[in-house]
């Protein structure tokens, strides 16, 4: 499982022109779930991500996370974060999840963040969404769950 997280002021995700998640100061995920990738995995990549320390202290470090913070998660499906790209000029997505096993682990993580964590906010698995962010630095990270 891979999570791209962004630092960010704020960020939504509209579908169709309607706003389905909003976050204001805090972190956007694009998750992308691999075939292998299991509920074990979720919860590991999920306490790296709200554990995290990408936010500055007093001292401007990068010490605090959003668990320290209370800032706000946006979770964004990422089917194409898993491709693999070492090899000629067209991405492969044989790593990735199958629609149903995609879906059942993304809300799985979905309900698993909502859980231990508030502000959560969301897009839908599988559908056509526009993002729009701030990003805050910027500052981006790439996490995994192995």
């Amino acid at each position: 499982m891979k999570g791209l997280i962004q630092r960010v002021t704020q960020a939504r995700v509209e579908i169709q022109g309607e706003c389905v998640g909003e976050i204001q100061q805090g972190l956007l995920l694009l998750l992308g779930i691999e075939r292998d990738d299991t509920q074990e995995s979720a919860d590991k990549l999920l306490h790296k991500i709200l554990n995290y320390r990408v936010f500055p202290d007093q001292a401007q470090r990068m010490n605090l996370s959003l668990a320290h913070t209370g800032f706000g998660l946006l979770i964004v499906s990422q089917f194409t974060l898993v491709a693999e790209t070492d090899r000629g000029l067209r991405p492969g997505f044989s790593k990735g999840a199958s629609p149903e096993q995609g879906e059942a682990l993304y809300n799985y993580f979905r309900q698993q963040a909502q859980a231990l964590h508030s502000p959560v906010a969301s897009g839908r698995f599988g559908a056509d969404m526009q993002v729009h962010l701030i990003n805050d630095g910027p500052v981006t990270f790439l996490l995994q769950s192995a």
